[in-house]
């Protein structure tokens, strides 16, 4: 369905660190990384589409967070959920809801939410039972 998706940020190093462990606790590889330009990207399994990139608005303007907007990152278990959203947070991200049930979504949805430093609003969900995995 996506093609990829791209999220503004102020402070590049400091938002690379920060998805990059986001980004190494779901198992997403670094596709490419590209300083200069400052932009970087991850891909999904098998060097696929769709990318997740980070860089500094195109337009020079400030970056800002949109209300209402939100980019869900697919865990492989409730144990991923719980390890992203610690690392999310021990590298500047903001608590918007801690890991938990969710049954007012579907009965196993186990989510974590949480903005990175710049405040874009993220979550890492599991859709799968205990014990299974995505």
């Amino acid at each position: 369905m996506f093609s990829h998706v791209f999220v503004s940020v102020t402070d590049f190093e400091r938002a690379l660190d920060f998805y990059s462990a986001v980004m190494d606790c779901l198992k997403v590889e670094l596709r490419f990384c590209d300083r200069q330009r400052p932009w970087a990207g991850w891909h999904s399994g098998g060097g696929r589409r769709p990318y997740f990139v980070i860089c500094r608005p195109y337009d020079g303007l400030p970056q800002h967070p949109g209300n209402g907007q939100m980019v869900a990152f697919m865990a492989e278990s409730r144990e991923a959920v719980r390890r992203t959203y610690q690392a999310a947070l021990a590298r500047g991200g903001r608590c918007e809801g801690p890991p938990g049930l969710r049954p007012e979504y579907h009965a196993n949805y186990y989510g974590a939410y949480f903005r990175d430093p710049d405040g874009n609003k993220l979550c890492v969900a599991c859709h799968e039972a205990p014990g299974e995995q995505a």
